[in-house]
């Protein structure tokens, strides 16, 4: 049987869920699909979460230097920390130097790689050498922003693969302190440029206070914050690399209670995350820190730092103390915070309304995100029908979409008799055919990794 694509002859809603009684169909009686409804507790390792690697480049006028080993199977989000210092007087004691097209190429080259294997990752440049704590490294702020510019070039090239930018340039590692250039003056222009350069992707900044220079707002009105989907600053958000560590983590908040208030409305659409600190710290108790990363919208963590805290995770188990997650009861700490970095969506009722004479059918997907955090990008979609052999009998392009609660989508499919299986891939592109950056239902028994699709039941269809 031959496959065939068609677009979705009506539209796909996204419905809160709530509103279950909502978008009514004629084409048939409703079939509750007969799969498993609960949250594995496997890992899954979908895009733009979870622990990330760090990966160490080289950036200077010959290209892109780093190793290769480091991307493997095991790790979907990396952390590409780029020295760029060789393009600043301070480093090469003869001149603050523009971007060359080897340096760029190389930039480009590397993120096709990741994209071509289906990574994604989250970028930070600094003029620190060989990311060892320098400070006062960097050029003037002219030449900073006109390399942010450059930078940009590359990245808006693969808006699917960069999870989000964080605004580092400045201090050692690119924490954005310590050195000089460490203030507002410096700080929010660089946000600034960011933000305009790459209007499709997250931009990230060090602390909370950071933010609120870029957006002008004084302390006492913080509370009263409310930024708009049209505003740049609705992109802006914060890498943590003292998470965890003090009251004020390290500096990364002034008032931690008024900052994360803040900072849970602004990462429900934003990815969140760092590095765990200090670990005498009672913060990343398990018991305290999971209320805490569900208010904050955690996405990632480094799996490398500080290993202290990653080990003491590994050794201390989830409990009736922690939450009421039964399934989670004698697994490790390190495994539920595994399982809830970012979005996790378990499929909790599927639901066709057909005719098996018409070639009509209608679908309405319950789902439930167990995550931290949320999916925060636009996804594209299509329904895959395939047959009693496993082929791939039928398409349907479902363009993009936003996955909430409750999807209801009607599709005419024109299939001969016959039973089919229904798939539904959720992706963000496609690379000579193949999708990439697939999300993956946390229910056992549902993934076709062929297909890189979630299984949302079966029909019979009996033609005239």
């Amino acid at each position: 049987m031959k496959v065939r694509i068609t677009a979705l002859i009506l539209s796909v809603f996204f419905i809160a869920a709530g509103f279950a009684g909502c978008g009514k169909t004629d084409v048939g009686d409703k079939h509750v699909q007969d799969l498993n409804y609960e949250e594995s507790t496997e890992k899954i390792s979908n895009p733009d979460q979870g622990f990330y690697r760090p990966l160490y480049v080289k950036i200077n006028e010959h290209g892109a230097a780093y190793d290769k080993g480091v991307i493997n199977s095991q790790t979907q989000l990396y952390h590409l920390r780029c020295d760029i210092s060789a393009f600043s007087a301070a480093v090469n004691n003869a001149a603050d130097k523009p971007f060359t097209d080897e340096a760029l190429e190389g930039l480009d080259a590397l993120l096709f790689y990741l994209k071509e294997n289906d990574k994604n990752a989250i970028v930070r440049f600094a003029y620190d050498p060989g990311y060892n704590g320098s400070k006062n490294k960097e050029p003037a702020l002219d030449v900073m922003l006109e390399h942010v510019g450059s930078i940009c070039s590359v990245l808006n090239r693969y808006v699917n693969t960069v999870t989000a930018i964080e605004t580092g340039l400045i201090g050692p590692w690119g924490e954005m302190h310590t050195s000089a250039a460490a203030n507002k003056a410096h700080i929010t222009p660089l946000i600034d440029a960011f933000l305009t350069g790459a209007p499709e992707i997250p931009v990230l900044v060090r602390k909370s206070q950071m933010i609120y220079d870029y957006i002008n707002v004084s302390d006492d009105g913080i509370e009263e914050i409310s930024i708009s989907p049209d505003e740049k600053a609705y992109r802006l958000g914060l890498y943590n690399d003292g998470y965890l560590g003090s009251e004020s983590d390290l500096g990364t908040y002034s008032n931690r209670e008024r900052d994360i208030n803040f900072l849970s409305v602004q990462n429900a659409h934003l990815p969140f995350g760092g590095e765990v600190t200090v670990p005498d710290s009672t913060l990343h108790n398990i018991e305290t820190c999971l209320p805490e990363m569900n208010k904050i919208h955690l996405s990632y963590l480094n799996a490398e730092w500080d290993n202290r805290v990653i080990e003491k995770w590994k050794n201390t188990f989830y409990t009736q103390a922690c939450g009421l997650e039964r399934q989670y009861y004698g697994k490790t700490a390190f495994t539920y915070i595994q399982n809830r970095l970012g979005y996790r969506f378990v499929l909790k009722n599927s639901v066709f309304t057909y005719s098996a004479s018409s070639e009509k059918l209608n679908v309405r997907l319950t789902l439930q995100n167990v995550g931290f955090g949320n999916l925060n990008r636009k996804k594209r979609a299509k329904l895959i029908f395939t047959d009693g052999t496993g082929a791939t009998a039928f398409i349907a392009e479902l363009g993009e979409i936003a996955v909430k609660d409750e999807i209801e989508l009607n599709v005419e499919h024109g299939l001969e008799s016959g039973k089919y299986d229904v798939y539904l891939r959720i992706y963000g592109e496609e690379l000579q055919g193949t999708p990439l950056y697939c999300a993956r239902f946390a229910n056992d028994g549902l993934w076709n990794d062929a297909l890189k699709a979630n299984k949302i039941g079966s029909f019979e269809r009996i033609s005239a």
